[in-house]
């Protein structure tokens, strides 16, 4: 859990690249202390407390207790206001590696810096204006995005799309309010009482809104966590070799011997920008065994959970009864039906298999070369369209918080609609649009309590 009790005065400090070997890794350090801190481990032709705002100095890091050299830097000096916190800010670029920037930033702390909590960087860029909340979470999900769709969602939002959506919102309602409470607090007042066309008119027109931004729930929980993609099929039709063609790897195993996967393997592709979870499952069959029978069930709730089910057929085998079981199994989901090893299969059979079980957009390819997988990545693609149209028309896309809090703005809003047609008092329409202000505010942070901020910022890493 994140401490939100932190003392605003502290200065912290922590590694904000990944833990491993590499060239360079970025010890941050961010407080009113910032200055003085770098101060005391960095030697170089220019003091980090007389530097200029935004520039860089070539030294070394030493111990401050010992002197002892760690190793040489450049060090970036930003002053506040125009930093990512909104503190003073210093990064240290030292030579990539697990010892060598684990002791710069002992040597931070040493000097007076504390080790930062996961997210507390962005957490101090919200607590002091720098980013709203819908800003700080697109900082996770740009950390996060597997795909371009992904990272250009996550950018838009950082840009302050969604943030603008809201406040469009707000002000509307903030209006609305503002004429209610007139009509309450000034009831001998000659103020002119509020048009009910009028209000329903704009509450109909935030409902819309409201709407359009909880349709887009959808498309952000697949570029989050990607558009899922079972491949599903009775054993040995070649579903391993199929999940390791499309993602250029050796992912799974394949052998020859039926049963061989027995749980479900899961992995991303990137799908010229679309987010793709590709999922091998156990091959479905009738079993003996109760570890196979484990992973046949493992099977089903996958394909309960798909977007989309590839069916795979071999065509170098007739069709049998363990594929009309794979068949009925899907039956009712969406699917594709693929005939894999056209390489060795026969006409006869390939036509058998059509019969059988394919449809207009079945199509045949073989696993093992390669031979039409970009027909099937194009498939794929178009099953996902939606993202495409989403992209193209650059719609925000919302999480699981802002989905739950826009809820209670719609519920709220449908209480002041009847409310106006009940002709009930203003007193009672104002209460429901003061809830659905605050609704609102939940999204950006402006309302928003110390439990939902501290669910936030403690999915961030630390560094961040």
């Amino acid at each position: 859990m994140v401490n939100l009790d932190y003392c605003p005065e502290d200065t912290i400090a922590a590694i904000s690249t990944p833990p491993g070997e590499g060239g360079i890794a970025i010890v941050r350090i961010s407080g009113k202390e910032a200055l003085k801190v770098a101060a005391r481990v960095f030697r170089g032709k220019v003091s980090p407390a007389k530097a200029k705002s935004h520039t860089v100095h070539l030294g070394r890091i030493v111990h401050p207790d010992s002197g002892g050299k760690i190793d040489e830097v450049l060090l970036t000096v930003m002053r506040s206001p125009k930093t990512y916190t909104g503190e003073e800010v210093v990064e240290i670029n030292c030579h990539g590696g697990l010892l060598v920037s684990q002791k710069v930033l002992e040597a931070t702390i040493w000097a007076g810096a504390r080790l930062a909590h996961p997210g507390e960087f962005t957490l101090r860029a919200f607590v002091n204006g720098r980013l709203d909340l819908s800003q700080a979470e697109a900082v996770a999900e740009i950390i996060r995005a597997k795909s371009d769709l992904a990272l250009k969602a996550a950018l838009e939002q950082l840009a302050g799309e969604l943030s603008s959506r809201i406040g469009e919102m707000r002000g509307k309602l903030i209006d609305l309010l503002a004429q209610l409470e007139a009509e309450i607090d000034f009831p001998e007042e000659e103020i002119e009482e509020m048009d009910a066309a009028l209000s329903l008119r704009a509450i109909a027109a935030l409902k819309g809104e409201c709407e359009r931004l909880l349709d887009s729930y959808e498309v952000g929980q697949t570029l989050r966590h990607g558009f899922s993609v079972v491949i599903a099929g009775r054993t040995n039709v070649g579903k391993s070799s199929l999940l390791n063609k499309l993602l250029e790897s050796e992912r799974a195993i394949v052998t020859p011997h039926p049963g061989t996967t027995r749980d479900v393997i899961s992995e991303y592709l990137d799908l010229s920008g679309l987010p793709v979870r590709l999922i091998d499952t156990a091959g479905l069959r009738p079993c003996s065994g109760e570890i196979e029978n484990l992973g046949i069930l493992k099977t089903r709730e996958e394909i309960e959970k798909a977007d989309l089910v590839l069916l795979l057929f071999d065509a170098s085998e007739k069709p049998n009864e363990e594929d009309k079981e794979a068949f009925r199994t899907i039956s009712g989901y969406r699917f594709l039906p693929v005939i894999n090893k056209i390489d060795i299969a026969s006409q006869e059979n390939v036509e058998a298999l059509e019969r059988e079980f394919g449809n207009q957009s079945s199509m045949r390819i073989s696993a093992l070369y390669g031979t039409n997988l970009d027909i099937l990545k194009k498939a794929i693609r178009e099953s996902a369209s939606f993202l495409e149209e989403w992209h193209e028309q650059r719609l925000v896309s919302i999480n699981t918080r802002h989905r739950e809090a826009l809820l209670r703005v719609e519920e709220s809003l449908l209480s002041a609609e009847k409310a106006i047609n009940e002709h009930l008092s203003s007193e009672f329409i104002a209460a429901e649009v003061r809830s659905s202000l605050n609704h609102l505010g939940e999204i950006v942070g402006e309302t928003v309590d110390e439990e939902i901020l501290s669910r936030i910022f403690e999915k961030f890493c630390i560094g961040k």
